[in-house]
């Protein structure tokens, strides 16, 4: 595992406060000294880990509970998003992360969690205070960086009965595979202990040096959703008995969700790399997958759908294949996470080094695709909606592809339209 220093430099004011008072512009970073902003206190973590990070036992209640809901609500009507928008970076919030990948916002909105994928170090940014929080250490995490590889602590989610039990998700590689585990979570507990040991609820997903997928989150059904990719092997994609190169859906135990196609995890196939989940206000699920060489993808996520890789990449009329919806060539985008925000779908970019804009009227474009902050932060990974037109967008510059920036990686918030 590559070692780095970590420094965090938080935002001084509220994102509420953002919102409301002057920005630079969409394109320029923002300096320390311009924002005001400050180092973290005792509570936010420090240059390296704790030398010995106590594990708190699990929570004795029961996490396999199901909703009733069987599948996911039918679309309705939602505001279709202009053809043209804009994107202003309101300020900095948090930088000196090594590789931010996961975002995970709680559900009374006061902050949001933070995987770091090579340090495996899971942390809480507070979105009116600014300050952070070292959470803990998963154990068992390891990061194929050394590779250039794509392994490690990667997606996160926050059980939708958290109140009650307190529960997070992550979804995590280790030498032989992938695999999703449930946590429990006492903010009660000393900073850098408030994490208890992992449960594993699925493992023996595909591991590979890439395509390893990773991202976790509840959908409006109230089930488990997860992306895996197919490890580089390309037939697993196909294989509906692998769960490789699949958008998985499961019980908070681990099990196949009512109502899945095949009476399995699996609720779509043939991904080659989908690390990117996200539903609109009418419940569609869209998805961000990395193409090889031709095309990158905007998929619209069908029950049962067979999305063609191998056989297919890129927009296709390939009976039987679901074509994507939008497609970039993959120096252009390269995309990781996807977030649905003022009526569009926002991707960040690695390769690209953009964040890409779709606006969507129901399941079809409502115009070409728009492109911002264009090389200026360097590669974009985690984009997660924190309202309808605010971002929280994450670069991933010390992801062994390119020279990392001063005070990389860094989360920004973003306002959009």
């Amino acid at each position: 595992m590559r070692s780095h220093p970590t420094r965090l430099v938080l935002g001084a004011a509220a994102i509420a406060g953002a919102l409301a008072t002057g920005a630079c512009s969409s394109g320029s970073p923002t300096s320390a000294s311009a924002t005001g902003r400050i180092v973290a206190s005792s509570g936010a973590s420090t240059s390296s880990v704790p030398a010995s990070v106590a594990r708190r036992t699990s929570p004795t209640t029961s996490a396999t509970t199901s909703p009733a809901r069987t599948a996911p609500p039918a679309p309705a009507a939602s505001r279709a998003g202009r053809p043209t928008g804009s994107v202003t970076v309101l300020r900095t919030l948090a930088t000196g992360l090594d590789v931010p990948w996961g975002l995970a916002l709680l559900p009374d909105r006061s902050g949001v969690l933070v995987t770091t994928r090579d340090d495996g170090l899971v942390r809480r940014v507070d979105l009116s205070s600014g300050r952070v929080t070292l959470l803990g250490q998963v154990p068992g995490v390891v990061s194929n960086v050394a590779r250039q590889g794509e392994g490690g602590l990667l997606g996160i989610a926050v059980s939708p009965r958290f109140v009650t039990d307190r529960t997070v998700f992550v979804y995590f590689s280790t030498a032989a595979d992938n695999r999703i585990a449930r946590l429990a979570y006492d903010p009660t507990a000393p900073a850098g202990r408030r994490l208890g040991i992992p449960q594993v609820i699925v493992r023996g997903i595909p591991h590979g040096v890439h395509h390893n997928g990773g991202h976790l989150a509840f959908g409006p059904d109230g089930y488990l959703w997860a992306t895996t990719g197919e490890a580089g092997n390309r037939p697993l994609a196909q294989d509906r008995s692998s769960l490789g190169g699949k958008i998985l859906r499961m019980t908070t135990a681990g099990r196949p969700a009512p109502g899945n196609p095949f009476g399995s995890l699996v609720w779509s196939f043939g991904h080659r790399n989908v690390e990117g989940l996200a539903w609109d206000a009418a419940g569609r699920l869209w998805s961000a997958e990395f193409g090889d060489h031709l095309h990158d993808e905007l998929n619209l996520i069908r029950r049962g759908g067979n999305y063609g890789w191998p056989q297919t990449e890129g927009k296709t009329s390939a009976p039987g294949i679901v074509s994507p919806v939008v497609q970039w060539s993959p120096d252009q985008n390269s995309p990781s996470h996807v977030a649905i925000a003022a009526g569009s779908a926002w991707l960040g970019g690695l390769r690209g080094e953009r964040l890409w804009r779709v606006p969507l009227d129901g399941a079809t474009p409502a115009g070409e695709p728009q492109a911002f902050l264009d090389g200026r932060y360097g590669r974009l990974r985690s984009v997660l909606a924190v309202d309808a037109r605010t971002l929280l967008v994450t670069t991933s510059n010390r992801d062994g592809r390119t020279s990392p920036r001063a005070a990389d990686d860094r989360i920004l918030v973003v306002r959009v339209s």
